[in-house]
């Protein structure tokens, strides 16, 4: 739960952020803003879909990959589904959000179960970022049913991960590291390398090249079957997929396999 500031604090916080040249996130981080929310497109083979919430399509048209910027919702419950476009039955739907809260941060996700069949996820994010932080954000998300555990290391270029621990360990299928409702992880800015390997392994079954992780940045590291259709998948074979948060022309970066 979100801490209550008092008045006091708010101005001076104000003043401070006014001499630093301000900060777009400071009512999500007070709580005071409306909840938000952003889809993923991760099924292959999958047709276009338009993602709904509490019965109205809040996203229409939304192809495989795809990544949408926040858009703010209502407090209290939400109905979070989606459908294929031109047709109004629904292919999956959740409805764990029974108290949408201020500040919050949702992710909505379309991905397959097991055997392949539409599915959906709901990562509850509190955003609980220090109003003075400049961090980046990061949260890791496994939609590859093909490699059902993961441990991910975010890492400096060339880095041995035998030597060190994962950054987001035992990454279930349809599961969040942080887990939903829990906070982020908080690192600095800087460059990175993301290296996958399956649980207890030190061998990689995915390395990026390295990429620049700014400061400030919201991501939500998305694991994907390699391929753009169920033909193509081979077991523990992945891609990854960011969500960027914040309204950004590019809510969505692949950062190419190097293996």
């Amino acid at each position: 739960m979100k801490l209550i500031r008092t008045v006091t604090a708010l101005a001076a916080v104000a003043s401070i952020l006014s001499a630093c040249g301000g900060s777009d996130d400071v009512g999500k981080e007070l709580g005071l803003t409306n909840p938000e929310v952003h889809f993923i497109h991760a099924i292959p083979s999958a047709p276009n879909v338009d993602f709904y919430d509490n019965g109205k399509v809040l996203q229409a048209n939304l192809g495989y990959q795809t990544v949408t910027n926040f858009a703010n919702i209502d407090t209290g419950q939400q109905n979070f589904s989606y459908a294929a476009v031109n047709t109004t039955t629904q292919l999956a739907t959740d409805t764990s959000i029974s108290n949408a809260a201020k500040g919050h941060e949702y992710t909505v996700i379309a991905l397959p179960d097991a055997g392949f069949l539409p599915s959906i996820a709901v990562i509850d994010d509190p955003f609980d970022k220090g109003l003075l932080s400049n961090s980046a954000r990061v949260r890791g998300f496994n939609a590859s049913a093909n490699a059902q555990t993961l441990d991910l290391y975010l890492v400096a270029p060339g880095t041995n991960i035998a030597t060190v621990n994962p950054t987001m360990a035992g990454v279930g299928f349809k599961n969040a590291v942080p887990a939903t409702t829990q906070d982020s992880l908080y690192v600095n800015g800087g460059t990175y390398q993301l290296v996958a390997t399956l649980p207890g392994s030190k061998t990689p079954v995915y390395a990026s090249a390295s990429f620049n992780l700014s400061n400030n940045a919201d991501w939500l590291v998305t694991t994907l079957p390699s391929g753009n259709a169920l033909s193509q998948v081979i077991p523990n074979k992945i891609r990854v997929l960011v969500a960027q948060g914040g309204n950004t022309t590019t809510p969505a970066i692949e950062l190419p396999d190097t293996l």
